[in-house]
């Protein structure tokens, strides 16, 4: 790989994405962690959202969420995901599919903990996913959910992270007359070493 130089160097994929999205921090007007999120329902169906990815770890990507919702069933029922983070300020994208598992330990208590409180009360309050008579309702569930847990609620049970571990991350950064440059990092699975290609744009 003489010529992953610059932007693409590195041995490490989630180093080099953390590199990137540090980029777009100083770049994107907002989110620059939001990500679109794929998955497939029982049918085959895919299905697409934008989530906040809330860390890189080592060897992972983590974002939280309703347990209920959509998107966790479909996970729970696949144990497979994708996404893809793109970043129009830096021109540049990063693809990741890979194996799904949940955070429920200390992790998900301590960044639940971090969020606002309105937040916190609000994941209490939320039947993600599901027909909701009115705003009314649901504002009438936050100040019902708000006597009850007070000003510490604690993780909501039906409330915490979903690890993916990737199989497959690209680097895509965009190039003049539509000749971008794409590099993909493939393994078998999660224990296997890294192979890194180019690919055509």
């Amino acid at each position: 790989m003489s010529d992953r130089t610059g932007i693409f160097a590195g041995d490490d994929p989630f180093e080099i994405a953390r590199q990137w999205l540090a980029e777009a921090e100083k770049t994107e007007p907002n989110d620059p962690n939001a990500i679109a999120l794929s998955t497939v329902d029982s049918d085959g169906l895919p299905n697409a959202r934008m989530v906040l990815l809330k860390e890189i770890e080592p060897d992972a990507f983590v974002f939280y969420t309703n347990y209920g919702s959509a998107k966790a069933q479909e996970i729970d029922g696949a144990g497979k995901a994708a996404f893809v983070m793109h970043w129009k300020s830096l021109r540049r994208q990063v693809r990741v599919r890979g194996l799904v598992s949940r955070e429920e330990g200390p992790q998900a208590d301590e960044y639940y903990a971090s969020r606002s409180l309105k937040s916190r009360l609000g994941a209490w309050a939320s039947q993600q996913s599901q027909p909701l008579s009115s705003r009314a309702a649901l504002m009438a569930e936050v100040a019902k959910v708000t006597a009850q847990h007070g000003t510490a609620p604690k993780r909501p049970p039906f409330w915490g992270g979903y690890r993916i571990t990737p199989v497959e991350i690209e680097f895509w950064a965009d190039g003049q007359f539509r000749l971008h440059d794409r590099f993909v990092w493939r393994r078998e699975t999660p224990a296997s070493p890294w192979q890194i290609q180019r690919l055509n744009p």
